[in-house]
């Protein structure tokens, strides 16, 4: 698989730009598998109130964001993950979704709400999704999930090849420090699309970060450029849960003693 990341700034409430800069990079990538763009893409992130991030948000069934992500994968046979502001009903969601050449695969909805999000969106109630594609099996995670080492062993347990990290990060470094920890200790690829820029105060970290299943940053963006990059992954090393020899990261697990984590 080769596969990266889109790291720049869309535009707060504003559609058009936001398509305007992505072709652009879009069209300066690499060629790839699978691209990863930030999170709430279509929108941008940091909204005054919930009625601009209604306004601007967008059911998955009737989307121009996806529309233009799937006719761009259409053409060039590839599949990318974008974080996503939906709607659905009068509930909002800071979702990521999949798309391949044959339309939008599936999504998720992040689980973890972070700060001001507590506000506007409703927590995730789709699960931790895994998709099978040709390219691998395909996992998503948003933001501030980053955090909860949980999520990260579940999808990698469910199979997951890559995990697609969509975020608008703004603590300086936490979760770029943390992405290669969840690589190594899960054996995954683990994409972090970060954004860049600034919206009503509020500076994002940029250094999207790619990492391996050893725990390598196989590469880490500036904190304020543009950048399109996309890597060869090689899917054997996910494939290989042996620490060593005799130790393999999953069946040496011993769940039955973890249930203590259900009712702390």
């Amino acid at each position: 698989m080769k596969a990266g990341f889109v790291q720049f700034t869309p535009e707060l409430c504003n559609l058009d730009v936001t398509l305007r800069r992505l072709e652009k990079l879009l069209n300066e990538a690499p060629p790839a598998d699978l691209l990863v763009l930030p999170e709430l893409c279509n929108t941008g992130y940091n909204f005054l109130t919930r009625i601009d991030a209604y306004a601007v948000s967008e059911e998955t069934g009737k989307s121009r964001f996806i529309d233009f992500l799937a006719d761009y994968c259409q053409m060039k046979n590839m599949y990318i993950v974008s974080g996503f502001c939906e709607r659905e009903g009068f509930k909002m969601f800071n979702s990521a979704i999949l798309v391949g050449p044959e339309g939008l695969v599936g999504k998720y909805r992040k689980i973890h709400l972070f700060n001001n999000e507590k506000d506007i969106f409703s927590a995730g109630d789709v699960g931790l999704p895994v998709f099978k594609t040709p390219i691998g099996n395909i996992a998503m995670l948003v933001c501030f999930d980053w955090m909860f080492p949980e999520v990260w062993r579940i999808l990698a347990l469910k199979g997951a090849d890559v995990i697609c990290h969509s975020s608008a990060l703004v603590l300086p470094g936490f979760a770029q420090r943390s992405v290669p920890i969840h690589a190594l200790i899960n054996h995954v690829y683990v994409i972090t699309a970060n954004r860049t820029g600034t919206e009503h105060g509020l500076t994002f970290t940029g250094m999207s970060t790619v990492a391996s299943p050893k725990g390598e940053i196989i590469y880490q963006a500036s904190a304020a450029d543009d950048e399109s990059r996309a890597f060869d992954f090689d899917l054997n090393l996910v494939h290989d849960k042996f620490i060593t020899p005799r130790n393999h990261i999953f069946a040496d697990r011993r769940p039955e003693l973890y249930e203590e984590l259900l009712h702390l």
